[in-house]
C-alpha cells in the first residue's frame, strides 16, 4: 500500500521567500498546498506548488477553507503584506472582512495594544479555531539563515565594526517597539530608521541623507520574535541598493535572519564592496 504524502499549507505574501518556503518543503517531500493573499502574492508560485488559490487578503475563513479542503493542518505563513495597501480610504469596502478578520479585530484585540507582533499572534490564534496551526516559517529554508561573524571574504574595515557595536542596541530597541527591524548608522551616528515604508525606501534615504556613503545597514529580530511570522530577511536586492547608495556594510542576526538565494547574496556582496557580518545579540 502506498503511504499517503505529507501535506504543507503554505500562506504566501510578496516577495521569494514563500518561493524558497515552497521548494525547501517540496523537497522534503512535502504536498504543498499555496493561499497566496490578493494583491501580495506572485502567481509565478503555482509553478512551485501543488494547489494554488489566490485569497482575500482580509477574509481568513477563506484562507482556512482553501486549505481544510486539501486536509492541511500544518501552515507556514512568509510574505511581505505591504502595509501601505492597508492605510488606504474605503479600506473596509475594499478589503470587505469576513467574521473571523472582525473576531480578530473586535474580540481578540480589544483593549490591546495593536503591534505588528499582537495582530499576527491573534491570527495564528484565530487559524488554530479553524484547525491550521502555523508553524516556524524557517524550518523548510534553514540553510538560508545567516551565520554568526563575517560570511564575506570582504573584511569590514574597524569603523564599520564600532558603528556596529554603536547602533546594535539601539535596533534591538526599535525591533520591540515594533518600529521596524532595521536602522542605518555611520560613524556612530544614526543616520534613519526604519518604519512603515520598509527597508528598501530606507537605504534609499540613508543614501539621500548620507551622499560621502560609508554607512552600515543593521536589521535584527525583536527579543520575542515569534518565528512563525515576521523574520527579518534580506537578499540581492538589498545588496544592489546598498551598493548604489554607497553603503559600506550589512549587519543581520545570526540566526534569526534570513538570507535569500544566500549563497549569490554573498557572492554579489564580495562582487560590489559590501560586508555582511552575522551579530548576535
Amino acid at each position: 500500500m502506498q503511504k499517503e504524502q505529507k501535506v504543507l499549507g503554505l500562506i504566501a505574501g510578496e516577495g521569494k521567500l514563500p518561493f524558497l518556503v515552497a521548494r525547501g518543503a517540496k523537497k522534503a517531500g512535502f504536498k504543498v498546498i499555496c493561499t497566496g493573499l490578493n494583491g501580495n502574492a506572485s502567481r509565478e508560485l503555482e509553478k512551485q506548488v501543488d494547489k494554488f488559490y489566490d485569497v482575500p487578503l482580509a477574509r481568513p475563513g477563506n484562507w482556512i477553507r482553501k486549505l481544510k479542503k486539501h486536509n492541511v493542518r500544518d501552515t507556514v505563513m512568509v510574505g511581505r503584506v505591504a502595509k501601505k495597501r492597508i492605510y488606504t480610504p474605503w479600506r473596509i469596502l475594499r478589503y470587505l472582512p469576513d467574521w473571523r478578520a472582525f473576531r480578530i479585530w473586535y474580540w481578540r484585540l480589544r483593549k490591546q495594544n495593536i503591534k505588528n507582533q499582537t495582530l499576527l499572534s491573534a491570527l495564528a490564534d484565530e487559524l488554530k479555531t479553524g484547525g491550521i496551526i502555523l508553524q516556524d516559517s524557517t524550518e523548510y529554508c534553514e540553510d538560508q539563515l545567516a551565520e554568526k561573524g563575517v560570511m564575506t571574504q570582504n573584511q569590514p574595515p574597524g569603523f564599520v565594526r564600532e558603528d556596529i557595536e554603536f547602533a546594535l542596541p539601539i535596533a534591538r530597541k526599535i525591533a520591540d517597539l515594533d518600529i521596524g527591524q532595521a536602522l542605518t548608522v555611520g560613524e556612530r551616528e544614526i543616520i534613519a530608521v526604519e518604519a512603515i515604508e520598509g527597508t528598501a525606501k530606507l537605504i534609499e534615504r540613508s543614501g539621500a541623507y548620507c551622499k560621502k556613503g560609508g554607512w552600515t545597514l543593521i536589521k535584527v529580530a525583536g527579543t520575542e520574535q515569534d518565528m512563525r511570522f515576521d523574520v527579518p530577511c534580506v537578499g540581492c536586492d538589498t545588496i544592489k541598493s546598498l551598493a548604489e547608495n554607497k553603503a559600506r556594510a550589512l549587519a543581520v542576526q545570526a540566526g534569526k535572519t534570513i538570507i535569500i538565494e544566500k549563497e549569490q547574496t554573498i557572492k554579489l556582496a564580495d562582487k560590489l564592496g559590501i560586508s555582511i557580518i552575522g551579530v548576535e545579540i
